[in-house]
């Protein structure tokens, strides 16, 4: 307890102020985040519970060539060794690094269901075993030799090491992903052999640039393979700065049939992409009709990815086809990469390509000196042992004679003064320490002299011992030339490198490069309607929003079969090959294919299953798609503007909002602009025509006034050629055109005057 805290009585109640206790609070809580959790670090790629994860089975000696064991003994001795959190985010992390389709290196070797591609989970921890692999061994190597710190763990009982030694980059083979607070990390993997040849060229040129990095290693390497289809400049970007994307595509082939039929096989999908639900999104495709050129998806996957896509027609381009799919699917998705990473454990950093590789050569060159520091201890330990042994044989009939007879072996032979026969060992060509030559042994060499055996005391070990000292007097001189010489350092380092280049290289399984990378093309963009048979159809909406299309052109006065209680509504000529605007009450224009309608020899559909047109909204028209018309729509308020049609065409279910509308005001009319006059009428019976240059034209909003009312709102609208006159159905049913219209002519929002003699009881113009 510091003195601050000591001054305080046990009970005592501090204040401070909120902003500050949260504040502290917080930054505590983001920084264990940052370093404890979400981020890897650089020098081995590892988060703490995957480096925990390791380093327990290698306490449980679970090496690559050894026996299995349970996974729920390995996530239970993470957990109370090592890791305080849930056993079961711990089975989840370490079923991850077993799986091959989401890590490019495996680090565990598992033994049972770990998942697969389609997205299914892992079977419970009771039910798999695993094992490490020889890459987890890699990262491992050297943890005996003093290589890296060690670190207390939670509760003080045991101590686990900081950072692993790591032979080969693995924050760039494997990747990682992690969100932090205020920041996220996401590296997709690569290939070790690229990755050893890039630190290679890096140890040589230490000024290499980015750009020169990339002739080593070109792009990502995912698991599951694919094409990453960017440009050479997007890619030197990305590596440059440490974030950008890759847009990554599924490989596939056309398989030729009889006939001249053909399908295409989609071999590889995109990386992290679940292949049940891509396929039940291409199924979705199929169904809505979104993509008609696609017939079928089936997926004969067996060890392999094998889906199967049938055209519509054998006459359909394969090109064309993928790019609709590409474009409309997740067999084309972009992942995006943030290289941030901690450097040295401590400080989070977007960092470049170079940065990352030079962070792990560091490293590498740090556990080098501590491994060779860690062997010279080793060594001087050894040759002191070694020589008190030679100093026994050379003088070996007094230690046997101070052995027999004296009380206490070991103090004698401490207290002996073996310079005596400093002559002999020097006529022999001994090599003896100025140490031992003074006449003094050492408690370690007394006690390893008292161990020898009598089988050794012989002139052939004595020989093995000169032998052996003569060795480590070599190796002794080469570790401290090492340890004086920083070019020999990289040249140790680089050595290492290859190796482990040669180890997991092309002889190593899955080693080759799995994904390819090509220049980006873009695919020519062929609009849907033209892979459409062109048909004509009679296209039926009832009152009650159930839309069916009928075939051929028929009769629009002919009487059609609804369901009880529902009637026409809305009934006009199209062709399989048009798109139609659906304008709801709410102000939203939706947009449906004419060919994705249901067939006519029924009722029909809801148009509600085919757009997220609200229950509580009516259809108040829909319209043949035409880039050059332009629209009159208003409300129940009376307002109202023009609108280009090209400016309400939809690109998803839940349409586009065109008509603001609130409360209980509700869209009310929607008609293609003919002529050049407005003709108004409210509730209230009076009708106002105006210019239509009055009226703005806009691309959505609430619009401006039409006419002027006291009681009521607006009924109808329409638009017409002055000189023609104004079209209505009288009573009767007859049409009738009024072409003396002065009377009702006015300026846009007057209030307007009562209708002309003969003007429908319905209130409508058409």
């Amino acid at each position: 307890m510091s003195e601050t805290d000591s001054d305080h009585k046990i009970g005592e109640i501090l204040t401070e102020p909120l902003r500050r206790a949260i504040g502290d609070r917080y930054l505590t809580y983001a920084l264990s985040t940052i370093m404890h959790r979400a981020l890897p670090d650089a020098r081995d790629g590892l988060k703490p519970v995957h480096r925990r994860i390791l380093y327990a089975m290698r306490e449980l000696k679970l090496a690559s060539n050894g026996s299995f064991r349970k996974s729920a003994k390995i996530s239970g001795d993470v957990m109370g060794n090592y890791h305080p959190h849930g056993d079961a985010a711990i089975y989840d992390a370490m079923a991850r690094l077993a799986q091959d389709f989401n890590v490019r290196y495996p680090l565990v070797d598992g033994q049972g269901n770990f998942g697969n591609i389609d997205g299914d989970n892992p079977a419970a921890s009771r039910y798999t075993e695993a094992r490490m692999t020889l890459v987890a061994e890699a990262l491992l190597e050297g943890l005996d030799e003093n290589a890296v710190d060690f670190r207390e763990n939670y509760d003080g009982t045991l101590s686990e090491p900081i950072v692993l030694p790591a032979s080969f980059p693995n924050l760039l083979a494997n990747g990682s992903s992690g969100i932090a607070v205020g920041m996220a990390t996401n590296i997709p993997p690569h290939n070790i052999g690229e990755l050893c040849d890039a630190c290679l060229h890096l140890i040589k040129k230490p000024d290499a640039r980015d750009e020169t990095l990339l002739n080593f290693v070109p792009g990502p390497d995912f698991p599951t393979g694919g094409v990453i289809v960017e440009n050479s400049d997007s890619i030197t970007e990305t590596y440059k700065t440490g974030r950008g994307s890759f847009r990554l595509r599924a490989s596939w082939e056309v398989e030729h049939l009889d006939r001249g039929q053909w399908q295409i096989i989609v071999k590889e999908i995109p990386y992290q992409v679940q292949k049940s639900k891509l396929i039940e999104k291409l199924a979705e495709l199929i169904q809505t009709k979104k993509i008609p050129i696609l017939s079928d998806v089936r997926d004969e996957s067996a060890d392999d990815v094998r889906l199967v896509l049938e055209p519509k027609s054998k006459n359909i381009d394969p090109e064309i086809l993928m790019g609709l799919l590409f474009k409309n699917s997740d067999l084309e998705i972009r992942f995006s990469l943030n290289m941030n990473v901690l450097i040295d454990g401590v400080t989070p950093k977007v960092c470049s390509l170079k940065e990352v590789l030079k962070a792990f050569l560091d490293h590498r060159r740090e556990v080098l000196i501590r491994r060779a520091n860690h062997r010279l201890e080793k060594i001087d330990k050894r040759l002191e042992v070694l020589e008190g042994l030679i100093i026994a044989f050379l003088n070996l009939d007094r230690v046997i004679d101070i052995i027999r007879y004296d009380e206490d072996p070991k103090i004698a032979l401490m207290a002996e003064d073996w310079s005596l026969d400093h002559n002999r060992a020097n006529d022999e060509n001994d090599y003896i320490s100025p140490k031992s030559l003074e006449g003094e042994l050492t408690e370690i060499q007394v006690e390893a002299i008292l161990n020898i055996r009598l089988r050794s005391l012989r002139r052939l070990e004595e020989m093995v011992l000169r032998r052996e000292r003569d060795g480590l007097m070599q190796e002794r001189v080469e570790l401290e030339d090492l340890l004086a010489d920083e070019t020999q350092q990289w040249n140790r380092v680089a050595e290492q490198i290859k190796e482990t280049k040669k180890k997991f290289g092309k002889e190593y399984f899955g080693s080759k490069r799995k994904s390819k990378i090509n220049e980006y093309i873009e695919i020519e963009e062929v609009p849907i309607e033209a892979f459409i048979e062109k048909e004509p159809i009679t296209v039926v909406c009832s009152k009650m929003g159930w839309v069916r299309s009928m075939t051929g052109h028929i009769d629009l006065e002919r009487e059609l079969k609804f369901k009880d209680g529902d009637g026409p509504n809305i009934i006009f000529h199209a062709e399989t090959t048009d798109r139609l605007l659906v304008f709801g009450s709410n102000g939203r224009f939706y947009t449906i294919s004419a060919s994705n309608l249901p067939g006519g020899r029924g009722t029909g559909e809801p148009l509600r299953l085919m757009v997220d047109l609200p229950n509580d909204s009516e259809i108040i028209n829909i319209y043949i798609f035409n880039p050059e018309s332009k629209l009159i729509v208003a409300s129940t308020a009376g307002d109202g503007f023009v609108v280009p049609m090209d400016e309400v065409l939809a690109q998803t279910r839940n349409g586009k909002q065109i008509l603001n509308v609130k409360g209980t005001v509700k869209a009310a009319v929607s008609k293609i602009v003919v002529g050049d006059y407005v003709a108004t009428v409210g509730e209230n019976k009076k009708v106002l025509i105006f210019p239509l240059e009055e009226l703005p034209e806009m691309q959505r909003g609430k619009g401006v006034r039409l006419q002027k009312y006291k009681d009521g709102g607006l009924s109808d609208v329409t638009t017409f050629s002055f000189e023609s006159g104004l079209t209505w159905l009288d009573p009767a049913g007859r049409t009738r055109t009024v072409t003396e219209l002065d009377e009702w002519v006015s300026k846009r929002a007057s209030a307007g005057k009562w209708a002309p003699r003969g003007f429908p009881k319905n209130n409508k113009f058409r």
